[in-house]
Order: C-alpha cells, then structure tokens, then sequence
C-alpha cells in the first residue's frame, strides 16, 4: 500500500536533541525536503542495500499516510486535518551522511542523499483509530537488538497542523501521498549485516500493532 505513494515529504530538523546532535541550526519554520517511492521497501520486501561509498545513517520517525486531498493554499482547520490523515506507520528515513556534508559545504542541494532505492524501510500500515493522539506516542529504533532510538513525538518542534499547513503553502497533498515528521536523537551509522528494528509505542510503553518490522542492511 505505502509503496504506490505518488510522493514523500519529509520534515527536517524536528526534533531539538537531534538538530543539537548534528550541529545544525533551528528552523524559523517547518521544511520539507522529498524522497522518490522507488526508496521504499515494505516489510519482508527486500534489504536496506547500502552502495559501498556511502556512509549510512539511520533515523526512525513518524510517518503519516494522507486519505484525502488537501488543497494548496486553503486553511487546514482541526478537524479537515484529523479527517485527511488516512493512518500512521513507522519509517526509517536513511541518509547518505557523508555525501549530504559535502553537498552542504558546497552549497548544493541534498535531495539525493535521501534517495537511494531501499533508503526508505517502511513498517504496515497503522488505522488512525490505532493512534488516537499522534503527538504522544513513542518512536522506537533498535540496532542488533539495542535500542538506539526511543523519543515521544511530543517533543516535535512542529506538530501536524503546522506540518500539513507549511507543506500546502506550496503543493496540494494527494491521497496515498507520505509525509515523515522528522527524527529524535540517537541517529547513527549503519553497517553491513546491521539489522534495523522499528515500532511505535503508545506513551505507556506497549507496542501499538500493528506497527513492528525489521530489515538487513548489506553493503552492495
């Protein structure tokens, strides 16, 4: 389902903790940056597949899966946003680190260090009844079976309206289209034979189903 996305939109720098861990600076608004569906990998579907000059990173976050169009440049009131937003899953959106530094000391865009085929492992598909407030739910990444990743998505920096509203001042959001709410801390290097485990917790701790995969990376 998540994989006939007919686009990604992707939140950046939304978390404090991890804007403070790779020295960036704090946005005066919410950016957005896109990933090509050919990057996505559905579970059981295939491997994280890493090219051999790429240094990998992992970052977990919250994506959301639009159910219907939200036109450009129209408000986005409480209740169009609830009712536009289809379900949730969880996504592992991986960047190529040393390919992205260097196209940012030279001032260029980055937009393909985010787009390799497989840099876009995705868990099911989550009904919205499944997350009844999407602002405090715990986004979860292990590596080898040790945590790595473990954030409420209350400390998002800009919660979902903002998100849907700053993305339409520009382009109408689509049914089926995928929008990521950005990273915690905690965001690492991936390694060949690396296994990536990802799950969405409800702020008591317990696993909201479904909502669990894992993925092999391999260096290729």
């Amino acid at each position: 389902m998540l994989s006939r996305a007919s686009k990604i939109l992707c939140i950046g720098r939304n978390y404090t903790a991890h804007i403070r861990e790779l020295k960036n600076a704090v946005p005066k608004k919410p950016f957005f940056f896109l990933k090509p569906p050919s990057a996505i990998v559905e579970p059981g579907k295939g491997k994280l597949l890493i090219p051999s000059d790429v240094q990998a990173h992992y970052e977990v976050e919250l994506g959301l899966v639009i159910g219907s169009k939200l036109p450009a440049r129209q408000p986005i009131f409480h209740s169009k946003w609830t009712e536009a937003i289809a379900g949730y899953f969880v996504g592992i959106d991986v960047t190529a680190r040393n390919l992205q530094n260097e196209a940012k000391k030279a001032g260029l865009p980055w937009s393909f260090c985010k787009g390799y085929d497989t840099f876009l492992p995705v868990g099911p598909f989550i009904p919205k009844h499944q997350v009844p407030d999407p602002h405090n739910v715990i986004v979860e990444l292990s590596q080898n079976d040790k945590v790595v990743q473990h954030e409420n998505t209350s400390l998002m920096l800009n919660r979902i309206p903002k998100i849907l509203d700053s993305i339409t001042e520009t382009m109408t959001l689509q049914p089926g289209d995928l929008i990521l709410t950005g990273t915690p801390k905690g965001v690492g290097k991936v390694f060949a034979k690396d296994v990536l485990s990802a799950r969405l917790l409800s702020a008591e701790g317990n696993e909201i189903t479904p909502s669990a995969f894992s993925i092999q990376a391999d260096v290729v």
